[in-house]
Formats: structure tokens, sequence, C-alpha cells
């Protein structure tokens, strides 16, 4: 892999994942808040309640993307970000107007290109990877 790739899969890297975490933190307050409250208000996916789908929100935009950014375990931590991105644009602003889908879909695609190409040589999983 040429440098031009690893210095942009770790600019892709900071990006996406470093502004995730900001959306996932919120999200983390918004589930510690909801059950001291007893009501966890939030998009309930496919059912399995709101706790359950904030919880895993929270994974695929504040845990995934810490992943994300160090270039630990990129390839596997990127397809819960993108699944969360996916759930967001097409399953709780799936009848919104595009310019609520946006930011879901911005973040999307990062994720998808990660989980493809993996983290590139300046991601702690070249390091672990290496032969000794």
């Amino acid at each position: 892999m040429t440098w031009q790739k690893d210095v942009s899969l770790l600019l892709l890297r900071l990006g996406a994942g470093g502004l995730m975490i900001p959306h996932g933190w919120g999200k983390f307050n918004r589930l510690m808040e909801g059950l001291q409250a007893g009501e966890v208000q939030f998009y309930d996916w496919m059912g399995i309640g709101t706790e359950a789908s904030l919880a895993l929100a929270v994974m695929g935009e504040l845990v995934a993307p810490a992943f994300v950014v160090l270039g630990l375990f990129t390839r596997w931590m990127s397809i819960p970000a993108a699944i969360t991105m996916a759930v967001a644009a097409f399953g709780a602003h799936a009848g919104d107007p595009i310019s609520d889908k946006e930011h879901a879909l911005l973040f999307l695609v990062p994720f998808v290109v990660l989980a493809l190409m993996g983290g590139g040589r300046y991601a702690a999983d070249h390091r672990l990877n290496r032969p000794k």
C-alpha cells in the first residue's frame, strides 16, 4: 500500500471516528440519565426496546469509533458504526427529508470504506498483525 493510501486511511479514521465520538458521548449521557429516571426515550429498533436500542447506538457511536480512531480492530469496529448510521438514516429517519438523513449518510460512507480497506499502516492493527 502506498504512503498516500495509508495517510488517507489515517485521516479517514481520525475524521469519521473523531467526529462521531461526541455524538456517542451525548447518547451515553442520555442512556445514563434515562436509566436513572426509569424511562429511556429513543427509537425502538426492531422492537428490541428503547434501552437496548440506545445501548447499541452508544456502541456504534462511541465505543466502536474510539477503536477506529486508535486503529484497533478497525475493520470489525467499522461495522457496528456503519450499521448504526444505516439504522439512523433508513430506520429512525426513514420518512424524513434527505436533509435529516444527511449526517448519518455522511458518516456511513467512511465507515463502510474502513470496513472494506482496514486502517492502513498507521493503525494499531498494522503493528499487531506484523509478522515477527
